[in-house]
């Protein structure tokens, strides 16, 4: 019952914001602020238009999405990981950690851009950049806060140093881990939409150069706030159809959080 009127609440909220928005936006009348009506009229073009297929633009920067968070938690989890087993590789590894954790990915484009060129290979670094460092943080953390208690168990019972991080660390910090994650695919989602924007194109152009397009080409105001919306969408079905039901069926049903 609490959960179905807290969603009943956020509905209201979205409701009451979409009112605020049309009403606004029908008084002023202005050429870059659309009514909703017109907004998801031109939402509903573009899943239509041939010449501007949206839906492509989106899924292309979903595959480099993917392909940059997976290579970032793969790197995430094994230098983490080494850190734990060797005290020099740890005492470097957060030496990078807390450096880089704090360099904005946008920062870097510049860089990318002379050393790689605008292309996917400089996207797919920075998406790396915006998933390894938060996750490897959230990681390190919870591997020093594993009970004491379960890793003499585990080296009672003869577990190796590869054994103690799957069976004993991982399992005992994946709150932290899953948090490390969410954090991640929130920068790298951002990081990935402002690199193509600033590209202004790549070799798979993707929502972003889609944006950029829609501002700077087409003059097409409604379909920059429709990729918005698309956007958005992603974030929320990610956050929600995920992240949330991989939460509730391991760390909530686990008791490891509220």
């Amino acid at each position: 019952m609490k959960k179905k009127q807290d969603i009943l609440i956020q509905l209201a909220f979205i409701v009451f914001c979409g009112i605020c928005w049309q009403l606004y936006a029908k008084s002023r009348n202005v050429m870059g602020f659309p009514p909703l009506d017109v907004i998801f009229a031109k939402l509903i073009d573009c899943f239509t238009n041939e010449r501007r297929p949206i839906l492509l633009y989106l899924l292309r920067s979903i595959v480099a999405i993917v392909k940059g968070l997976g290579a970032g938690a793969i790197l995430a989890l094994l230098f983490s990981s080494l850190s734990i087993i060797s005290r020099v590789f740890g005492l470097l590894y957060n030496l990078l950690v807390s450096v880089f954790d704090l360099l904005p990915g946008v920062a870097l484009l510049p860089i990318l851009m002379i050393t790689v060129g605008a292309n996917d290979t400089s996207i797919l670094i920075l998406v790396i950049h915006s998933v390894l460092w938060p996750m490897s943080r959230s990681l390190i953390d919870g591997f020093r806060t594993t009970p004491k208690i379960y890793l003499e168990s585990g080296q009672n019972i003869g577990l190796t140093a590869a054994g103690l991080i799957f069976g004993v660390y991982i399992p005992a910090s994946f709150a932290s881990i899953l948090s490390g994650i969410k954090v991640g695919w929130a920068r790298a989602w951002r990081g990935l939409i402002s690199a193509e924007m600033i590209f202004g194109a790549a070799q798979s152009a993707g929502i972003g150069v889609f944006i950029n397009n829609a501002r700077t080409v087409w003059i097409d105001y409604p379909a920059v706030y429709a990729a918005l919306i698309l956007v958005i969408l992603v974030g929320v079905i990610v956050e929600y159809g995920i992240f949330q039901q991989i939460e509730k069926r391991t760390v909530k049903k686990w008791g490891m959080v509220r």
